[in-house]
């Protein structure tokens, strides 16, 4: 069956088509089919890029609404150039990307008309994903009224974390009475390469003990206790935590306080400055791309370089947190755009752990660039790894088991092959 597993953010839509069924996913045998995105949705000129038996097509035209972006992403697929499908009517399920769901979802959902309601209460939590969510899964039903959807939370992952760790230093009736704690979020990420390390160590998710630091755009830490979230950085909102693109993380609530207070600032401005021109843009005033930054610092930019030293020290900050939850790590393991591709941050940010065992290979960390592989020397402590995470993987086989009603987990080496492709 085909799977299109959908993922919009607040100006993109990314999306891969899967060839998929219970048993290829327990032979390791779904392939993705295509792959593309439409990016910079209401700036034009937004991108659009398309991949489909190793060949691309890349243009810009105007798109304005997510809506016009999820109709592009589906004319691509069943155009009759691609050779994709015939029509979208093919499409057996939608899976999608949905970050919060508080506490209403522990797991993977099929999307009715509650569950849609229960997504929107949520948005007042993830204001910057949880409304472009939404619009992927209407303009889904608009398009194809009659294909099951399926939501697959971010938050889900981290049902898992003990009372003691997600609720804060407040009265506990807000708790009762609304629900205020610490969620976390890329859950769908971290679950996909709990899943990729077994497999590549030859074991379960129950065999291991893992630090795994999801750094992009949006960045967060998760200890991961023999296949169980136990701990993570980010807390109420998408905001907590590590230092993001444009989001401060850790930040002492009485600064807001004083902003609103000495400053003037309304809890509007406080939100958009928080949101939108904070994190590695607000210290660096340069960019919140880790690859300018980088470029910048080396040209001798001291406060791009600055920025990326502030953003490696939350993530060793939090590595060092992790271990002490954990009581020891089998594995370290860095995944995201950044964590990825960025030799430098991986560097810096488990640099001055040999006491716990985390030591760099420099010859290793510099060839793994988007690569998986073991970064540090062999007879290290703790193992250090580069896995690219695959979210969308994971979203379509969630929504495999969820519209067949087959268990179509496999803990086994999670096989991709884009068609035309080796």
């Amino acid at each position: 069956m085909k799977i299109l597993a959908l993922n919009c953010g607040s100006s993109t839509v990314k999306y891969q088509l899967f060839e998929t069924s219970p048993e290829l996913i327990r032979r390791n045998e779904d392939r993705v089919l295509a792959r593309g995105s439409i990016e910079r949705i209401g700036t034009p000129p937004s991108q659009v890029k398309f991949l489909s038996g190793g060949a691309e097509v890349s243009y810009e035209t105007e798109v304005t609404t997510h809506r016009e972006a999820v109709n592009i992403a589906l004319g691509r697929l069943a155009d009759p150039a691609s050779g994709v499908i015939r029509s979208v009517r093919e499409i057996a399920g939608v899976g999608h990307r949905v970050v919060h769901a508080g506490e209403y979802y522990a797991e993977s959902v099929l999307i009715d008309a509650e569950v849609e309601r229960r997504i929107e209460e949520c948005c007042e939590l993830a204001p910057l994903h949880n409304p472009h969510n939404l619009s992927g899964c209407r303009a889904v039903r608009a398009a194809l009224p009659d294909c099951p959807q399926v939501a697959v939370f971010d938050t889900a992952f981290h049902q898992t974390v003990p009372r003691y760790a997600y609720l804060f230093g407040l009265p506990y009736e807000l708790y009762e009475k609304h629900r205020i704690r610490r969620y976390g979020f890329h859950g769908t990420s971290y679950a996909y390469v709990t899943q990729r390390f077994a497999a590549v160590r030859g074991g379960t998710p129950a065999d291991y003990k893992l630090i795994i630091c999801h750094l992009g755009s949006g960045s967060s830490a998760c200890a991961v206790d023999r296949g169980r979230s136990v701990e993570t950085s980010m807390g109420f909102t998408p905001l907590d935590g590590l230092m993001m693109g444009t989001r401060p993380g850790l930040l002492d609530p009485g600064v807001v306080l004083h902003l609103m207070a000495r400053h003037g600032l309304s809890a509007a401005e406080v939100s958009e400055m928080l949101n939108n021109r904070s994190g590695l843009l607000g210290v660096s005033g340069v960019s919140n791309d880790m690859r300018t930054l980088v470029a910048e610092a080396r040209e001798g930019d001291e406060r791009a370089a600055l920025a990326i030293e502030v953003f490696c020290y939350r993530v060793k900050k939090y590595i060092g947190t992790l271990y002490a939850v954990l009581n020891g790590a089998d594995a370290v393991i860095f995944t995201g755009g950044i964590g990825e591709h960025q030799p430098m941050v991986r560097r810096l940010s488990a640099g001055g752990l040999e006491s716990l065992g985390i030591v760099i290979d420099e010859e290793r960390n510099e060839e793994a660039h988007g690569r998986e592989m073991r970064i540090s020397p062999e007879g290290a402590g703790t193992e250090v790894w580069v896995i690219p995470t695959n979210e969308e993987l994971l979203i379509a086989r969630e929504t495999v088991r969820l519209i067949t009603g087959a268990d179509g987990t496999d803990e086994r080496r999670p096989g991709e092959k884009i068609c035309g492709e080796g």
